[in-house]
């Protein structure tokens, strides 16, 4: 496993989105946390939720609790593993997303989310959405208060343009460690949001990092599917998934990407895993640039 830098420690490289293990069409529990213990024994030190990961309308915080389960249920050492969640999002159990930020509620939630994840400080905790109803600077404030004192160890922000990373940077300072905002070869909207945290020294987590590329058939049907790009083609060529070549793409991007991508079945993180390890030549990195649409 290749690691990176993220809240003042190192992480695994590529970390595990663990949202499809809550929301709709979620796999039941024994494989959802076989799903977990598979990213672990792949090195993979980096776990990504929030308290809004669930699917019906009472059940807030069920990625949170799972994966707290599936961490005490591991036979090895866990001590080191970053469970980074979120707050500021709920599901009304009608497949919506809502979005609420006041400070209030953001520390209630880091409150509950502690609980749930059973630790005295949660290790990550971002704002995973501004709320157009509340001024930026309070949302961020309340990160600001939840660092003095003390219930989360280190603040990251999503969904965001490069002014709000800046406001919450001269707020936050060393607190803020982490930028997640949506990019993949599909979408690359945020190239200035990644650009600008490298310059920081920020984390950028892709969140959906593999749009653009059909998901794994270990995952099974997801639609349409795009065979035959680049991606495909190199993947081709290397033997490998074309997944892996997605994400040893974004790695290549920059030292600040830590690419999160989400899984159902152990196959499937423990392929993504594999990606650290795959270094992409001068000329492929060429035509999967050529080939990027836009």
């Amino acid at each position: 496993m290749q690691y990176r830098t993220l809240a003042h420690t190192t992480v695994s490289a590529v970390g595990l989105g663990a949202m499809p293990l809550s929301i709709e069409h979620r796999p039941d529990e024994t494989q959802a946390i076989a799903t977990i213990h598979a990213a672990l024994d792949a090195g993979v030190t980096l776990v990504d939720t929030a308290d809004s990961y669930h699917w019906h309308a009472d059940e807030a915080g069920h990625n949170e609790l799972l994966i707290a389960r599936a961490l005490a249920r591991y036979g090895g050492d866990t001590s080191h593993v970053l469970v980074a969640t979120k707050g500021g999002r709920g599901r009304p159990g009608d497949g919506s997303w809502t979005v609420t930020a006041t400070p209030t509620h953001l520390k209630q939630a880091a409150e509950a989310s502690a609980k749930r994840l059973g630790v005295e400080a949660i290790g990550l905790y971002q704002l995973h959405k501004p709320d157009p109803t509340v001024p930026w600077v309070e949302s961020v404030g309340a990160l600001r208060e939840l660092l003095d004192v003390g219930t989360i160890r280190a603040a990251g922000i999503s969904n965001v343009t490069t002014v709000q990373i800046r406001q919450a940077h001269q707020i936050l300072g060393d607190g803020l460690v982490s930028v997640q905002n949506r990019y993949s070869p599909a979408v690359r909207d945020s190239e200035p949001e990644l650009q600008l945290s490298e310059e920081l020294g920020l984390a950028f987590l892709p969140w959906s990092p593999l749009g653009g590329i059909s998901r794994s058939s270990l995952d099974g049907p997801s639609g349409p599917t795009s065979i035959g790009t680049a991606f495909h083609r190199i993947a081709a060529e290397r033997g490998v998934s074309p997944q892996q070549i997605t994400l040893a793409w974004l790695l290549a991007r920059s030292p600040a990407v830590i690419p999160v991508p989400g899984a159902r079945r152990p196959a499937s993180i423990t392929d993504s895993a594999r990606a650290v390890d795959l270094m992409l030549h001068t000329q492929e990195l060429v035509q999967l640039e050529d080939a990027l649409p836009g």
